[in-house]
């Protein structure tokens, strides 16, 4: 268990109202903090379920060795509604929000990254990589932080979707009944192949976005996601354009694990986290 004699939370920081939504977010810093480097996690859930509680565990286990971490909450969808472009907007607003306001969250404006699961993962990867493209700045330009750069350091993504097109075909198989990329982006490819290609982070692996650093965790036995047509084929993509890139893999890991407490000895969290802090000194 974390001391909180270790860390501060500030819960329920607004960062955000985008279309009448207040976003908000938990800051969890180490003690006495002025210039810590911190990540933007975002939750995963299809993108229509989840909350920023799922990193609860993460914030004090990263306050301790030095990190920062502000989960925040994005809009989910609702029957019938997608809420594609604007969750990821949701995304880089935060991490313009962390990005105007370090002086006054003792946060270093240098060094910010982005964390997320699932959903989570392929909104904070997109935004790693396109948060500067016509794809997300063309929306809320009257948001107060809207000239702030989203530009991070580290991309960390665990058992994420970065190929749209390649998860519609696996929830054929595996979710019939549950067509998540059809009610995230509005349609099925045969509607539009270019949206689905525009929302896939793997469209912007490119060699001009090289400056991130990647980490990719996943399992072998995620049938949610298909790691060998997402995480692998990402982390291919992004060393073939130059990226720094690496994945930890933890063979009998399925889905929705990055929620367990990160300090109990054996679960797939705490045979995570020591590599993933080796990352984040490396790296942030």
């Amino acid at each position: 268990m974390a001391d909180e004699r270790d860390m501060v939370v500030t819960p329920g920081l607004l960062y955000a109202v985008h279309d009448g939504v207040e976003l908000v977010g938990d800051l969890c810093l180490p003690r006495g903090a002025d210039k810590a480097p911190v990540l933007v996690a975002a939750h995963g859930g299809g993108w229509q379920i989840g909350d920023r509680g799922l990193y609860q565990h993460w914030g004090p286990y990263l306050a301790r060795r030095g990190y920062g971490l502000f989960s925040i909450e994005y809009r989910l969808m609702k029957p019938g509604m997608s809420t594609w472009p604007g969750a990821a907007y949701d995304v880089k607003a935060a991490v313009q929000y962390v990005r105007a306001n370090a002086a006054r969250l003792g946060v270093d404006p240098d060094r910010i990254g982005v964390i997320g699961d699932s959903a989570g993962a392929h909104l904070t990867a997109l935004v790693a990589l396109a948060g500067a493209e016509p794809l997300l700045t063309g929306d809320y330009r009257d948001d107060p932080h809207a000239g702030v750069s989203c530009a991070v350091k580290v991309a960390i993504g665990f058992y994420g979707v970065y190929d749209m097109i390649a998860q519609w075909e696996h929830d054929q198989i595996y979710r019939p009944r549950d067509q998540i990329t059809e009610k995230f982006l509005g349609g099925p490819p045969a509607a539009s192949r270019k949206v689905f290609f525009d929302a896939s982070p793997l469209s912007y692996a490119t060699i001009d976005k090289n400056s991130t650093k990647f980490l990719l965790i996943y399992g072998r036995e995620d049938e949610i996601v298909d790691p060998a047509t997402q995480s692998d084929r990402f982390l291919i993509a992004l060393k073939q354009a130059g990226f720094f890139a690496r994945n930890i893999v933890i063979p009998d890991a399925g889905h929705f694990w990055v929620a367990d407490p990160v300090e109990e000895p054996g679960s797939f969290a705490a045979r995570t986290a020591p590599r993933l802090v080796r990352f984040l000194e490396a790296s942030l």
